[in-house]
């Protein structure tokens, strides 16, 4: 993403490796727990915080991103008790001003869309919240109140619906957690909680939030390193499947922050991509084909368009967006796209859905049109324009060894040729911290 993303595009498990080796790490293949941990600050439920490296999370260094960060400067925020009057609706849907969360809670109970302990738990979590921002000062207040606000922004714009208030109101409850007892929090920083394997990231003036992209890449991991490892990925993934919401007639995993001009909710194609192929994952763990149809119904949003959808119909076939909100080709990522390609044809593969499998020929079609424009002849691109960083230049090569291997394709078996070449000489831009918005 960019120089304040959103950490949504978590890597799977060689690209971490990969990523490791081009910054000299010397490790190996056998050594699993080293060569993919990453940083994380875990909220323990006495209370204390302890930094730790997680060896099942892969380093947030390797998160797409587009330009323009959000800070505490420019997010929305408010008193946190009322009606919003800042916070733009989402997906262009004009707010009703009239709507907050407290009338859209009794709305839901009122016409039995919910039943009253449901509606009295996410209530006195709401109220509870805003108790809290009152006690709070400095950055713990702000951060929580924009976390209010967000929810407040969701709740006029018509979008409080029942399956997202599990999601919406964890997300509030955590914050509420962290910033009354968890401590100060760099912008990127990943935590996570005692007793939860959930990965979440603190994107400064927004407060924590859900890391998808994250939390779902851990299970590639943990499904590649070998059978002992399996009970721990049907727990994660048991854990992350209620977090889902009904968004364009399928299952989708979203994110619940203001973003580069993207108001909440928005989902993205790379998460959710790597949604499937955990879920796909998860299945050909446990033989369990409940998994397999979550992973079914997660599928229509690679249909819609924008900006309920990530899937723009192209002459060739389709391309699956970054970010729902943001369908300029512009700004088409390559590395995220080539990852939903994976999680696609792995899904297409083991279930042999004609719908998935159309649905990745389409994307294909699309990505072995694009790939040479990103190919500099001595670098690769992040998007038009801009140059990938060394991590990001090791990420997308990996991408397109896994879909050589896949597809047999001569586009990005050559490609992935070339930036292997290239890595051996990388211009002196691609070793600079190059900081990129993670989204």
């Amino acid at each position: 993403m960019g120089k304040g993303s959103a950490s949504n595009l978590a890597p799977m498990s060689r690209h971490a490796l990969l990523a490791a080796s081009a910054a000299g790490a010397l490790l190996g293949l056998c050594a699993p727990a080293l060569t993919h941990a990453s940083q994380v600050t875990l909220l323990g439920r006495d209370g204390h915080a302890v930094a730790r490296n997680d060896p099942y999370l892969a380093p947030a260094a390797l998160e797409p991103a587009l330009p323009g960060a959000v800070t505490a400067a420019d997010a929305p925020a408010g008193p946190g008790t009322g009606r919003d009057t800042r916070v733009a609706p989402s997906a262009g849907r004009p707010r009703v001003v009239d709507r907050n969360v407290r009338t859209e809670l009794a709305r839901l109970y009122r016409t039995h869309r919910i039943d009253r302990a449901h509606y009295v738990r996410y209530l006195n979590s709401f109220n509870s919240s805003l108790s809290s921002v009152k006690r709070l000062r400095g950055t713990r207040a702000v951060e929580l109140e924009a976390v209010i606000e967000n929810v407040h922004g969701i709740a006029a714009a018509g979008e409080l619906t029942p399956s997202r208030l599990p999601v919406l109101f964890l997300t509030l409850d955590r914050n509420r957690r962290w910033w009354t007892h968890g401590p100060l929090l760099s912008s990127g920083q990943r935590v996570q909680f005692g007793g939860s394997q959930i990965v979440w990231e603190y994107y400064a003036g927004q407060g924590i939030a859900l890391q998808e992209l994250g939390s779902w890449g851990q299970a590639d991991w943990m499904f590649a390193a070998g059978r002992k490892f399996w009970p721990r990925l049907r727990s994660l993934v048991d854990e992350l499947i209620p977090l889902g919401v009904d968004r364009g007639g399928g299952l989708a995993w979203e994110y619940y922050f203001h973003f580069d001009g993207g108001a909440p909710p928005w989902t993205s194609a790379m998460s959710q991509g790597t949604a499937v192929q955990a879920l796909t994952q998860t299945y050909e763990a446990t033989h369990d084909a409940t998994y397999l149809d979550l992973a079914r119904r997660s599928l229509p949003i690679f249909s819609d368009e924008p900006p309920v959808g990530v899937g723009v119909r192209t002459a060739r076939g389709r391309r699956y967006l970054l970010y729902s909100f943001a369908p300029d080709p512009q700004v088409a990522v390559i590395n995220g796209f080539l990852q939903t390609l994976i999680g696609l044809f792995d899904y297409a593969k083991v279930s042999g859905d004609p719908v998935g499998q159309r649905l990745f020929a389409a994307g294909d079609a699309e990505a072995r049109a694009e790939l040479p424009r990103y190919d500099t002849g001595s670098w690769s691109l992040y998007q038009s324009g801009v140059e990938d960083s060394l991590d990001y230049h090791t990420l997308v090569t990996d991408f397109l060894h896994q879909l050589c291997s896949r597809t047999h394709a001569q586009v990005y078996c050559t490609t992935a040729v070339h930036f292997d070449r290239y890595l051996k000489h990388p211009p002196p831009f691609a070793t600079r911290d190059v900081s990129r918005a993670r989204g």
